[in-house]
């Protein structure tokens, strides 16, 4: 199993560490309710080390780029960054990604943890046009500072005004004592902060500046646990979970970063078009238990004739809700907001209604 550059310092803090993505990883600290409220309230540190940086540099990086990413990249412009996926040459998504372009000839691609081998693997396969490939991963740590009191921590640990970073815009400036970091108003909470790229070595000197600054806002480390309730109340999508080999960014209501522009062709773009212009027969679609239950990974979903009309993606008892919610891919004919469908729970068929996300 591999440690990132932050596994003593778990190990010190008291964190329940478990085996993801080929690395021990803490999942929780003091309860994953207690955490995820603390991001929602306050601020929290996630360590996302595990997570997979790919830079693409050269004369061909942006066509490389526009190839095998679904979303237009020649819209962004230095320090900008934008959520995209690869899709698989199926109709599927390889792994959605972040794409930071850093300047006119260099981009970063931020991948799943669990995909780095197989989306490093896809890159080289797809880079026919020759642009410069390198795989940094095992080089770089990353902290994701979430909540609403994230800027006012950071903020003493930087000259840079923090307020003057947009949302999805990033520089790359000294804080906390290390020099060349990335600074990246970017996260999984849905709560705001900051994602900190920085190289290995800076990386406890960063965390202890973190939280020695942070001790009057009440900032607390955060595990795997809560990051997943708190994307799932957002309604972000966990590859592997929500989107795969087998669902196409259309299906999953990831249209917004599948681009269909004259100036840009891309893997599966034919498939996806055809989608959108004629529809699919599942969506992705958020729903909320009206029964007492939590629904889970791989439940069925049916209608009120028992009939299995798609399944769970994700699920969990919502902190901020007290209630049960979830994804799932629904038939068409189910997908209106609204809609009453109904989770099979082993033996048990809880009421639930389709209902639009964030969930909060």
């Amino acid at each position: 199993m591999k440690r990132t550059a932050f596994f003593e310092m778990h190990k010190a803090r008291g964190a329940k560490m478990v085996p993801f993505a080929g690395y021990e990883m803490p999942v929780e600290y003091f309860g994953i309710n207690k955490e995820h409220l603390t991001v929602r309230d306050g601020v929290g540190v996630f360590d996302v080390s595990h997570m997979g940086e790919f830079w693409v540099k050269g004369p061909k990086a942006l066509e490389f780029v526009q190839k095998v990413t679904s979303n237009d990249a020649s819209v962004l412009t230095k320090g900008k960054a934008q959520y995209s996926c690869f899709p698989n040459g199926k109709g599927g998504i390889v792994d959605d990604l972040l794409v930071y372009r850093y300047d006119e000839e260099k981009f970063l691609l931020v991948v799943n943890a669990s995909n780095i081998d197989k989306d490093w693997a896809w890159c080289n396969e797809q880079n026919t046009m020759g642009a410069e490939l390198e795989n940094a991963s095992d080089n770089i740590s990353q902290l994701a500072i979430q909540g609403p009191k994230a800027t006012e921590v950071l903020q003493k640990l930087t000259d840079i005004n923090l307020s003057d970073i947009p949302y999805y815009t990033f520089v790359v400036g000294p804080i906390a004592g290390a020099e060349e970091v990335i600074i990246s108003n970017t996260g999984y909470t849905g709560s705001g902060g900051f994602e900190l790229y920085m190289y290995n070595a800076d990386a406890e000197k960063v965390w202890n500046a973190i939280f020695e600054a942070g001790v009057e806002e009440g900032i607390q480390p955060i595990g795997l646990g809560a990051r997943d309730t708190l994307r799932l109340e957002k309604g972000f999508c966990l590859y592997g979970n929500d989107i795969d080999d087998t669902t196409s960014p259309i299906e999953a209501g990831l249209g917004w970063i599948t681009k269909f522009v004259d100036h840009k062709d891309f893997i599966n773009k034919d498939i996806f078009l055809k989608q959108k212009e004629e529809g699919v027969t599942r969506r992705l679609r958020g729903f909320v238990l009206e029964d007492k239950g939590i629904p889970r990974h791989d439940y069925e979903i049916i209608n009120d004739q028992d009939e299995v009309i798609g399944r769970v993606t994700s699920g969990t008892m919502s902190p901020m809700l007290k209630q049960g919610i979830g994804m799932g891919y629904i038939n068409k004919g189910y997908t209106k907001f609204d809609t009453e469908i109904f989770i099979k729970v082993r033996n048990r068929k809880l009421k639930a209604k389709v209902v639009k996300i964030p969930f909060v």
